[in-house]
């Protein structure tokens, strides 16, 4: 069969590239996810090993400092190694911080487990998207590096789901095998051509495209692939360039926007007391049974997100999602601040409520402030500071997941569980401003499309730049 513009081949590679290296992501939301079911077995009456409530909170959280560590050294490695060896050296720790919270004897060790998986975690999302993002075609571009988000829940579903009917023990040896399906699997997948273009290793760039195309003659796109990374590294190529080079620090105040206020709405400290909240919430559904229906519709939501925003387009559905997560955020405040502060009013009876909420809150925070603005990390920097740039954001990241999460502890323990919901109500009414504004539409275009654009050159310019690369690729 002949391939053309019109009728091009599946990109199948690009695909299975996607599932191998996202089982990085998979092993780290398993760990973000392993407090809810094992929160409550340590904390049981008759727990072997014991942890108070501000143990179990730091237990929590301490993988967001971890992924600080993992975040720096993956922004100083990943052009100097490679995409593709930056996600397979996130196996090793993955897998070692798993048998020790197999074989832990004190809460000392689950701390320093959960720490090594932290860095792992934060050398995966500075490495996946980054090497997804330079793999992808660009009409599969938003899948591709959503995955990033899918897998992530979809490990956090799958550590209640073997949380709830195993022993701690017992899931952490069964979790531990998804690093070592990674290792052995991702290991056959070839280089990103960005980064064998920057090293100027060009017959192995032009293999890489070969593979991840399906076609034989890609001369055309390494010449352009070629041409813009030679353009992008025009500048030193330095961490201070993300903040002295106009377009770089544009991206980077929208990047940090858009982690702010996908944090701020609660979405990790959620995650974190999952059953927790349930608990609280109702005594008609059990709390695991309840979490795992919680993930379950976030991961479907994920998927039909990732699956729709190259046509929809991603302001639209980050507008939508921001509106109707602060409306679930807001029910869920005001049904705890009656049930605790009005007892009389008998809301307890109505129950079901919260759980509706809070199952409302992540089909609406999982449309497009779950996968977006990862998919934005991926999209926004030129090759040569996109290293330093999704270190600084995954840092970022973590401080601010750090803070929100320790906030949420804090409020619900002191002030009652109605206080951080109705604080992150009113982020999400300040992000859907910042949205509005400042975040631009991606949809349809290449990554140097975007830089073009974001170096203040109109749509125009940008079209006919375009238009002339493709007139001299046809002849």
């Amino acid at each position: 069969m002949k391939f053309s513009r019109e009728n091009p081949p599946i990109p199948i590679f690009q695909y299975v590239a996607m599932f191998t290296g996202t089982l990085s992501i998979v092993s780290s939301g398993m760990h973000y996810g392993w407090p809810s079911p094992s929160l409550p077995q340590l904390q049981a009456p008759k727990s072997l090993l014991p942890v108070t409530n501000e143990e179990g909170s730091w237990m929590a959280v301490i993988p967001l400092l971890g992924a600080t560590l993992g975040a720096i050294f993956s922004g100083f490695i990943l052009d100097v190694i490679g995409r593709k060896k930056g996600v397979l050296m996130t196996s090793v720790p993955f897998f070692v911080s798993w048998l020790m919270v197999a074989y832990a004897k004190s809460v000392a060790v689950l701390l320093v487990a959960r720490f090594i998986a932290g860095i792992a975690d934060g050398a995966a999302f500075c490495a996946v998207p980054m090497y997804l993002g330079e793999i992808a075609d660009v009409k599969i571009r938003g899948l591709l590096v959503s995955s990033c988000s899918l897998m992530w829940i979809f490990g956090m579903l799958l550590i209640n789901i073997i949380g709830a009917y195993t022993s701690i023990k017992l899931a952490a040896i069964i979790s531990s095998v998804f690093p070592a399906v990674l290792l052995v699997t991702f290991v056959w997948m070839p280089e990103s051509p960005y980064y064998l273009i920057m090293k100027g290793r060009m017959d192995e760039a032009r293999r890489s495209l070969r593979i991840f195309k399906r076609v034989h003659e890609v001369d055309g796109e390494l010449g352009r692939l070629s041409a813009a990374v030679k353009e992008q590294s025009t500048n030193t190529g330095k961490f201070l360039d993300l903040f002295t080079v106009s377009s770089n620090r544009k991206a980077i105040l929208i990047v940090m926007g858009m982690r702010a206020i996908q944090q701020c709405s609660g979405m990790l400290a959620i995650t974190f007391y999952a059953q927790t909240i349930f608990k609280s919430a109702s005594d008609d559904l059990s709390s695991s049974t309840a979490t795992i229906i919680y993930f379950s519709v976030h991961l479907a939501v994920a998927c039909i997100s990732s699956l729709i925003m190259d046509r929809t387009g991603r302001r639209p559905l980050l507008i939508i999602s921001t509106v109707g997560t602060a409306i679930a955020l807001l029910l869920e405040g005001l049904y705890f601040y009656l049930k605790t502060d009005h007892p009389d009013l008998g809301i307890s009876r109505y129950s079901f409520i919260p759980v509706a909420a809070l199952i409302s809150f992540i089909i609406l925070f999982g449309i497009g402030l779950q996968t977006i603005p990862i998919l934005l990390l991926g999209e926004l920097f030129p090759t040569n500071v996109k290293a330093f740039a999704l270190c600084v954001a995954d840092i970022y990241f973590s401080i601010v997941a750090t803070i929100v999460s320790k906030f949420f502890q804090a409020m619900k323990d002191n002030y009652g569980m109605h206080v951080p919901f109705f604080a992150f109500t009113v982020c999400c009414a300040v992000g859907l401003l910042f949205i509005i504004f400042c975040v631009p539409e991606t949809k349809g275009k290449t990554l140097e499309q975007i830089q073009e654009e974001f170096k203040g050159k109109s749509k125009d310019d940008v079209h006919q730049k375009e238009t002339f690369k493709q007139i001299f690729e046809a002849y």
